[in-house]
């Protein structure tokens, strides 16, 4: 029974580790889909930086801008193109991290995730009940372990008690009681016929007191793990909660700006506005973007791990130790 809880354990130790990578290969996948998408928005941000930085320089030859205004225009192009590096650099992280993980050398070239607004994100129940940790698959090796241990430890208990198996001697005239308790002595018939393992007292409580260890340290060890657990959940549900309501807060601010957005470009179209100002209110709905981009790749990580602390669809088939 014991070596069958140790295997169990090995077991769900195995499973803990696929559900583990699975969660790295999805939060990875949306990781790559948000610098993608904050890729595109960057080069807007680049196209518009030079837009304004063409626009200041006319404004400037006519003596309408000072020189201050035109050096800060050109700032925001290599600031832009810093930008674009950058998140180059991460994509191509990325890819080499999502290829580790699926075990591949690299990712094919023409490999593109699935746009972020095309993921919907799963919706999470109000009531999540603790139950739910028994479907852990550490949790499950954490339980096997406490079954192994015990077993252990109960047979650590039997070995006190002495096993004299009378019939084995059938045939033989004589036990010899004084040769049954000579710790030198072993008495043969069909089979091994005598154990009397308080002849190793000190042995054994030896090996009592190592088992009981082994037990107590893989309670503490399960119990570890259940509050660890209870709490790795609280916080993802803590994250989902408060990215779904920062997502409505966004939205109401992007909203606001691009509709401020819209009216400017009207009034540039109708000859009522230049289009500097156009180009910089361009600027917060390129902000708002990034925050939105950002928001949506935050909510999908979070329903990700909340999924792996909740056992990321791990199922024992097997009779599960009693607690």
């Amino acid at each position: 029974d014991a070596a069958l809880g140790r295997a169990k354990a090995s077991e769900a130790d195995l499973q803990a580790a696929r559900v583990l990578l699975a969660s790295q290969v999805a939060r990875s996948y949306f990781q790559l889909a948000r610098l993608q998408a904050q890729h595109e928005v960057a080069l807007q941000a680049l196209a518009q930086a030079q837009a304004m930085l063409a626009l200041q320089q006319k404004r400037s030859d006519a003596g309408l801008d000072s020189p201050l205004e035109l050096r800060q225009s050109e700032a925001r192009v290599p600031e832009a193109r810093l930008q674009l590096e950058g998140l180059q650099e991460q994509i191509s992280l990325t890819r080499h991290a999502l290829a580790a993980l699926l075990g591949q050398g690299r990712l094919q070239q023409a490999f593109e995730p699935t746009t972020l607004e095309a993921i919907q994100p799963i919706a999470v129940s109000a009531v999540m009940p603790v139950d739910l940790l028994g479907h852990r698959a550490d949790i499950a090796a954490a339980r096997w372990r406490v079954h192994a241990a015990t077993e252990s430890a109960r047979n650590a208990r039997l070995q006190f008690y002495p096993n004299v198996n009378l019939a084995a001697f059938a045939g033989f005239s004589s036990i010899g009681l004084d040769q049954l308790l000579n710790a030198g002595s072993q008495q043969w018939g069909i089979s091994p016929a005598v154990n009397l393992p308080l002849f190793d007292a000190g042995r054994l409580r030896a090996g009592l007191r190592d088992k009981t260890a082994e037990l107590d340290a893989a309670v503490e060890s399960y119990n570890l793990a259940v509050i660890g657990a209870v709490r790795e959940v609280a916080d993802q549900l803590a994250s989902v909660r408060a990215i779904d309501r920062q997502q409505g807060q966004q939205l109401a601010s992007a909203q606001a700006v691009q509709a401020a957005y819209d009216v400017l470009d009207r009034r540039f179209q109708a000859g009522l506005l230049g289009r500097m100002s156009v180009l910089r209110a361009q600027s917060d709905v390129l902000a708002q973007r990034r925050l939105q981009l950002d928001l949506m790749a935050r909510a999908l990580d979070a329903r990700v791990a909340l999924i792996h602390t909740v056992g990321g669809g791990f199922s024992e088939t097997n009779t599960q130790p009693m607690p």
